[in-house]
């Protein structure tokens, strides 16, 4: 009879751990590893990082978080099906979203973005409106990511959380660096000849 109850306790303690771990996992934080390099160098494939999955339940999207969506079911994406990936979030609902001229504009305001190899990036896309429901995501690697460039603008609800920081490998510890202060550049302080300036 005593053996059946400490069985039972144990089974009790178990079963609440066991209980406790899924209710953070699916709701407050979990554990993720990158799955390619398209957020280098902010994130190195493979690398580990913990997910903050509240905060987008009790805040509003924000330019500039590194978040990890599950990938859209687009035939760009056809290789990651159910997948999780990593992007920053660029451009928000209503938001107009071009690049040019080596950079990234925001409803005509250019980003600095220091987390971008060199600053720069190259090519020409849009511009194009977010719906509603949607966001805009790059990856930092603009040479070599799988993005809203691609497949399209990414629905919302396809968003688990935001990385809060890099767990692993250890000597990277901590949180990722934040976009800066002065993230949005108007037109006018960058010098630029009409002829790139967007919209």
């Amino acid at each position: 009879m005593k053996y059946l109850k400490v069985v039972g306790e144990w089974a009790l303690v178990i079963g609440l751990a066991i209980g406790l771990s899924l209710l953070l996992r699916n709701f407050v934080m979990d554990v993720r590893v990158v799955p390619t390099g398209s957020m280098i160098p902010t994130i190195q494939e493979q690398d580990r990082v913990i997910v903050d999955r509240l905060f987008y339940r009790m805040g509003a999207l924000r330019r500039g978080d590194v978040i990890v969506f599950t990938a859209p079911d687009k035939p760009e994406l056809r290789d990651f099906s159910r997948q999780d990936l990593v992007k920053r979030l660029i451009g928000l609902p209503g938001e107009t979203v071009e690049v040019n001229g080596g950079y990234v504009w925001v409803d005509g305001q250019a980003l600095n973005e220091p987390y971008v190899n060199a600053g720069v990036t190259a090519g020409k896309y849009g511009p194009v409106q977010v719906p509603e429901g949607y966001c805009f995501v790059l990856g930092d690697n603009r040479g070599g990511s799988n993005d809203s460039r691609i497949w399209g603008c990414l629905e919302q609800r396809l968003i688990i959380g935001r990385v809060w920081i890099r767990h692993w490998p250890l000597d990277s510890l901590g949180p990722l660096t934040k976009p800066p202060d002065d993230y949005m550049i108007e037109s006018a302080a960058l010098g630029l000849c009409e002829r790139w300036r967007p919209f």
